[in-house]
């Protein structure tokens, strides 16, 4: 691959990585629709959710969309027509527009357009899977399901998009291909763009739908290949990560859907994928997006993904990229699988060599060769004593002496990793030290720096900047290792992923599932970024987000869909969590950022074992019915409920259920001094002749008891019921969460349930 010069990567890349490597976040262009202003005459775009009387029946879709335009003023108007994963429409109007169509009958609720956005050589090895045997034999590598990506769309001349020894689609698939020629194949089966409602955003009222879905950012490409991309031998980026490349369903075939473009992804947008994706024929979904927490009949993400798993479609979501802060997930609704971001055991590693010896490990992807003898002046860039100098921002090096000096930098201040060493190296910096924040602590990421820089633990970076203060003349310099494998410990929750409890569903235990995505290689554009070559055959891209691990989940789904194809999306995920480790690959609890061990509201049920997840014994199902119940239980009104699950609910007359009711394979109680209990049933879709006990692990402060305590089944597919009660053995603090495992154990396989347990005092 050809090397970047350093002009090339300071005009691009600072920007560039900022945007890909980060979870998309929602910012609401207004409160509500229902809060209107009477001098505004500015056509909106806004979502609305209708409901059509009982009577009445659509002969065909085309039926239902003439009835969504009798809402409309015009047909012009409208943005998108939904008619399989929600009831209703996009369109443009003004606020009294909207004021008349609000009365009309069929009417349920209306909110403005949002703008969502963005939330590999190694991980398949990392995670057990192999040419033959495991999950791959057992699954034939995917083969015949087809997963659909909602992102930036696709570059489709990598060779990971191959249609080489691909079998062609099922039979069921029904979706189009909106390239020229003959991009899509057997791999590639689709691509479709939706960005009507982005470009209103841009003011484009007559937004053309039929954009092409090429990629021009490179987060789709990556995500698309995480998933199911097609081997491909001499990946690596800048010289490292050097392997074959493949996605975690490679026989899978992929339907592409650009949802998402420079400003980011419009909910209308995203529903018109979501809409299309499941009346394509898809089997599971991998959308790497996300918002803040908001009610999910608000939330065009969960209200979509609802209307996909009633169809037997799988969602994958993102957890998000604003950890370790608690309470900061996206796509907490029960029926989606949110997953959260951990690392691998390999580092793209930099070494900082201090004038006294003393040695630290950091990373960075690019590695140019700095003399490993030949020690630079070392300087603290908060030494200039300008405002947060130590953060490198733009302008705080200026008339700071720094010239042929390695620049020791900190982490934050919502400055790109990436902008702080352009930053040192326009104002002549030879080399950078990027040192964590407290609350990072030993998170590190292999970024494509613009200089020889190693991004090194708040720890390490302790004990360089205590050598900088205490010496007279320090010095420094920073030597490539290249690519190390083997890091221990691995996996660990990295320190950006977004933390629960979950504020939309706190009784649900979020997130789901932990999975690949720190320095993760996959698939980029040819002609995108800096990395782009243009006489290269094979380009790919090194980087971080929950959007990495979610397309590593979605990809393992439909390993578990082709294996079990009568699987509904809740036993799929019941599969995936409760057979997930809890253990590193040596042996020790996995961890978090702190090297602490992880708590379940940072890595959910544990590390994704696919392997394991293809044979998990027993599953806690639920079909979309089941849902109704629980959400009534939130609270939520009538019509809210309706929005959601598309049929009249009536929550006064309808059974009601607290969250922590709802069978899921996880367990979250509030506990004050009265007995908890709670129910849960499993199916038995492992040996016919089966026993299982039952085990808890859970510290002082709570007892807890299951009856029955041993399940013997007798026939696969049969159902059994049991109770967990939940009561104080010893004074709690309010507020405090006692976290630990229900396993049940028979000779082959363990079925494992964290539970979550909040005193209320």
């Amino acid at each position: 691959m050809e090397l970047l010069d350093l002009s090339s990567f300071l005009s691009v890349i600072s920007f560039l990585f900022l945007l890909l490597s980060n979870s998309y976040s929602v910012r609401a262009a207004t409160e509500s629709a229902a809060v209107l202003s009477d001098n505004s005459l500015e056509p909106k775009t806004y979502i609305i959710h209708v409901q059509p009387p009982a009577s009445t029946a659509f002969a065909t879709p085309d039926d239902q969309k003439t009835w969504y335009k009798s809402f409309v003023p015009t047909e012009t108007r409208l943005v998108h027509s939904y008619t399989n994963v929600v009831n209703g429409f996009a369109a443009r109007l003004t606020e009294h527009e909207l004021r008349d169509l609000s009365v009309m009958p069929g009417f349920l609720r209306a909110y403005p357009d949002r703008l969502y956005s963005h939330k590999t050589t190694h991980t398949p090895k990392f995670l057990g899977l192999q040419l033959r045997g495991g999950a791959w034999g057992a699954s034939d590598g995917g083969r015949g399901i087809i997963i659909g990506v909602l992102d930036t769309g696709i570059f489709p001349d990598h060779p990971s998009f191959s249609g080489d020894s691909m079998p062609a689609p099922p039979a069921k698939w029904k979706g189009t291909c909106e390239f020229n020629g003959s991009a899509c194949n057997n791999k590639l089966i689709g691509a479709r763009a939706f960005l009507s409602g982005s470009n209103a955003m841009k003011g484009k009222e007559k937004a053309s739908m039929m954009t092409a879905p090429v990629d021009e950012e490179g987060h789709g490409t990556h995500t698309a290949s995480t998933a199911a991309g097609a081997m491909v031998a001499g990946a690596q980026v800048l010289g490292e990560a050097k392997g074959y490349a493949v996605g975690m369903a490679p026989l899978a075939h992929l339907a592409i859907y650009k949802v998402c473009d420079e400003i980011g992804c419009a909910s209308s947008d995203i529903l018109a994928g979501m809409d299309a994706a499941v009346s394509d024929g898809t089997d599971v979904l991998s959308l790497s997006l996300g918002g803040e927490s908001i009610p999910f009949y608000e939330d065009s993400i969960a209200v979509g993904a609802f209307g996909a798993i009633a169809k037997g479609v799988f969602v994958s979501c993102a957890a998000g990229n604003s950890g370790p802060v608690d309470s900061t997930l996206s796509n907490e609704a029960p029926w989606i699988l949110t997953v959260a971001a951990s690392t691998m055991d390999r580092n793209i590693r930099t070494t900082v060599r201090l004038g006294n010896g003393h040695e630290y490990n950091g990373e960075s992807l690019y590695q140019p060769e700095m003399s490993a003898t030949t020690f630079y002046p070392l300087i603290y860039a908060g030494a200039s004593g300008k405002p947060d100098a130590q953060l490198c921002g733009n302008g705080s090096l200026d008339g700071f002496d720094v010239k042929g000096k390695i620049v020791f930098c900190e982490r934050g201040g919502g400055i790109a990793r990436i902008e702080k060493g352009a930053v040192v190296a326009s104002a002549g910096g030879v080399g950078m030290i990027l040192m964590n924040q407290a609350p990072d602590g030993y998170s590190t990421l292999a970024d494509a720096h613009v200089l020889p820089a190693s991004h090194v633990s708040f720890a390490d970076g302790s004990m360089i900047k205590s050598y900088i203060n205490s010496s007279s003349s320090p010095i420094a310099t920073i030597l490539s290792k290249g690519t190390v494998l083997g890091i221990s410990p691995a996996p660990a929750v990295t320190s950006f992923s977004s933390r629960g409890p979950s504020l939309a569903s706190p009784g649900i235990l979020k997130p789901d599932i932990t999975g690949p995505g720190v320095s993760v290689l996959a698939a980029w554009p040819f002609a995108v970024g800096p990395l782009s070559a243009a006489n290269s055959s094979t380009t790919f891209n090194i980087i971080s987000g929950t959007s990495m691990s979610t397309p590593h989940l979605s990809g393992i789904a439909a390993l578990i869909k082709s294996a079990h194809p009568n699987w509904s999306p809740a036993a799929i995920k019941s599969a995936i969590m409760t057979t997930a480790d809890v253990l590193d690959r040596s042996g020790n609890r996995v961890v978090n950022e702190l090297l602490a061990p992880a708590d379940l509201f940072a890595m959910g049920a544990g590390h994704v074992n696919p392997d394991k997840a293809m044979d998990p014994g027993l599953i806690y199902d639920l079909s979309s019915y089941d849902y109704i119940p629980y959400l009534c239980g939130l609270g939520y009104t009538s019509a809210q409920v309706t929005v959601i699950v598309r049929r009249s609910i009536d929550c006064s007359t309808a059974k009601s259920i607290p969250e922590a009711q709802l069978n899921y394979p996880s367990i979250s109680v509030p506990l004050t001094t009265k007995i908890v209990f709670v129910r849960r049933t499993v199916k038995n879709v492992g040996d016919a002749a089966s026993v299982y006990y039952a085990e808890v692990d859970m510290p002082k402060g709570v007892r807890v008891r299951v009856t029955p305590a041993v399940l013997r089944f007798e026939e696969v597919n049969q159902e059994m019921s049991f109770m967990v009660a939940f009561y104080p053995s010893a004074k709690l603090s309010s507020g405090q969460v006692l976290q630990g495992f229900l396993k049940w154990t028979s000779e082959k396989r363990v079925v494992r349930s964290p539970i979550s347990v909040t005193f209320k005092g």
